[in-house]
């Protein structure tokens, strides 16, 4: 949590974009996980997070954009419920942290917005995922569920994205805080990743590096040796001399709760083979031309695409693809091996800001999102601005569905060596990710620097202890 002043400046900030009216912000409630009294353990909604700073549940907001009025919303605790949760702050020291001079109880919220609705006055929230924020919001403005979605403010949704792209020093400081710790996790799991160990004793023991040192992951993490599938969180393979370990993992700061995000992917013997080394290089210089592209004016599209290309002259070289590398590029075939897009956006959620619109975050009126396959799973396509935090996460993979599919509709035929894929479907996938800050010249790899190199993998994974 930061100093009130920072909070009230961006809500201040927030106030100039907004041409009048009340904007309203719905914080989360506790997620019952059976029975009302077990429950995850909860996490803030990251748009209340950050221009109100508070990371419990029961609290809500307001603006009145007109008055300049500020109210926040919750409910002290009484004798019975201290019995069980223990003594709290009071809602009175919760405004002053953050600034608010007005409190008001919860239970007052709907009276007060009754009030609003018959002053006629408009009223601006964000897009809500949780059912449960979305039910509130519906009784609170009388409207039915489905007319919750519609009537969201696209004027403060823009407004909060374009304030909250841009990350402060301070908010740096906190992605490098996470940073730290994830540093610690990646290092760790390749030094005690050994064949015959499963995926899951590797994620128990960074999952005790966390707890260690107050943190929780930014989110669900992927540890596994079939890294053809992009999403897999599941942790029951034994790891196997031969086998390459996709580590996508990151810690979240413990105070500021700003997310990190990275991926290293290295052998389970602790040395690449020849044909790991071949694909593992590609994916590094993909990744290095990427990162030094990054600058202030530049697409990020334009980044993808020259990452691509990248990629499918790697492809050639070593036989898998053919053909003119730049219609490749152009019509999509590299999307085999490639399928999705090169980063997106990161700070206090690890896919930042994107529970407000992916289109508009990553696309606009003069850059719109293509409907090819592999391209169109680019989240961010826009111009990167000074302050931007991108991820760049470059990967090949050989997937055997899609693999079998496209050879079967001799699919890109001119391009692809099908003969040559097929011995490489039992290789799994390789992607390599960091966290990238644009910067007024260029841009800064954020964090202390965690093994990429081949020799440095292979370094700290048989290195003696």
């Amino acid at each position: 949590m930061f100093k009130s002043k920072v909070y009230v400046k961006r809500r201040k900030e927030l106030r100039k974009n907004i041409n009048g009216g009340i904007i309203l912000f719905i914080g989360n409630d506790e997620s019952h996980m059976l029975i009302r009294d077990t429950v995850h353990k909860f996490r803030q909604n990251s748009n209340f997070l950050y221009y109100w700073g508070l990371n419990e549940p029961g609290l809500a907001a307001l603006i009145d954009v007109d008055t300049d009025k500020e109210i926040l919303f919750g409910h002290d605790l009484t004798t019975e419920e201290i019995v069980w949760e223990g003594e709290q702050e009071k809602l009175t020291e919760k405004a002053r942290l953050i600034g608010v001079a007005k409190i008001v109880e919860m239970s007052d919220l709907k009276g007060i917005f009754a009030d609003y609705r018959k002053g006629r006055k408009r009223i601006h929230y964000l897009p809500q995922h949780l059912d449960n924020n979305i039910s509130k919001i519906s009784e609170l403005l009388n409207i039915s569920l489905d007319k919750v979605k519609e009537k969201c403010s696209t004027e403060l949704t823009k407004a909060v994205i374009s304030q909250r792209l841009i990350k402060s020093k301070k908010e740096i400081a906190e992605i490098e805080r996470a940073l730290k710790i994830s540093y610690k996790l990646h290092t760790s799991a390749m030094r005690k990743t050994k064949p015959g160990k499963y995926e899951y004793e590797i994620v128990e023991s960074m999952e005790k590096i966390l707890i260690s040192k107050g943190s929780r992951w930014a989110y669900l993490p992927i540890f596994t040796i079939r890294g053809e599938r992009l999403h897999n969180h599941h942790y029951n393979n034994k790891l196997k001399k031969g086998d390459l370990v996709i580590n996508d993992s990151g810690a979240e700061s413990p105070s500021g709760l700003y997310s990190s995000d990275i991926t290293r992917t290295f052998p389970v013997s602790g040395v690449f083979t020849k044909k790991q080394k071949e694909i593992y290089e590609i994916v590094l210089k993909s990744q290095l031309v990427a990162i030094k592209a990054v600058k202030p004016g530049v697409k990020y599209l334009d980044i993808h695409l020259l990452t691509t290309k990248v990629i499918t002259e790697g492809l050639k070289r070593i036989g898998i693809m053919k053909g003119d590398v730049n219609n490749a590029v152009k019509q999509g075939a590299h999307a085999l091996f490639f399928p999705h897009g090169l980063g997106h956006m990161m700070g206090l959620d690890v896919h930042d800001l994107e529970d407000l619109g992916e289109d508009y975050i990553g696309y606009s009126d003069k850059i719109k999102r293509s409907k090819q396959f592999g391209l169109a799973y680019l989240r961010f396509a826009k111009e990167l601005q000074t302050g931007h935090v991108v991820t760049v996460e470059p990967g090949i993979y050989f997937i055997p569905q899609l693999t079998k599919q496209w050879q079967s509709d001799n699919k890109f035929t001119e391009f692809i060596n099908y003969e040559k894929v097929n011995e490489y479907l039992e290789f799994g996938g390789v992607r390599i990710e960091d966290n990238i800050l644009v910067t007024k010249t260029g841009s800064i790899v954020l964090g202390k620097p965690i093994p990429k190199t081949v020799k440095e993998i292979e370094s700290l994974m048989n290195r003696k202890r």
